[in-house]
């Protein structure tokens, strides 16, 4: 346990930023699950809405050094190949 008053402090921000951050993180795998279910079902209208969705979920995460922002232009990549599939050619 801290012993000095800044200890406490750093240990209750640190709570809060983790909670923030779990937060975060369960949102953007969330509208990433949405994204792959819609490509699942063929659905080329909802996925791309569910696209848009997922890349600024993603976005938003790396902006606060959730995920790195590399990561997250490489998931938002392969999520627009799998809805670019869906596109009659």
């Amino acid at each position: 346990m801290p012993n000095t008053k800044s200890a406490k402090k750093r240990m209750r921000q640190d709570a809060e930023k983790r909670m923030q951050n779990r937060a975060r993180k369960s949102a953007m795998r969330t509208q990433i699950k949405r994204v792959v279910a819609a490509v699942a079902e063929g659905d080329l209208e909802r996925a791309r809405g569910e696209l848009q969705l997922a890349a600024k979920k993603l976005d938003q995460a790396a902006s606060k050094n959730v995920i790195h922002k590399n990561a997250a232009a490489r998931m938002k990549s392969r999520l627009a190949h799998r809805v670019n599939a869906l596109q009659p050619h």
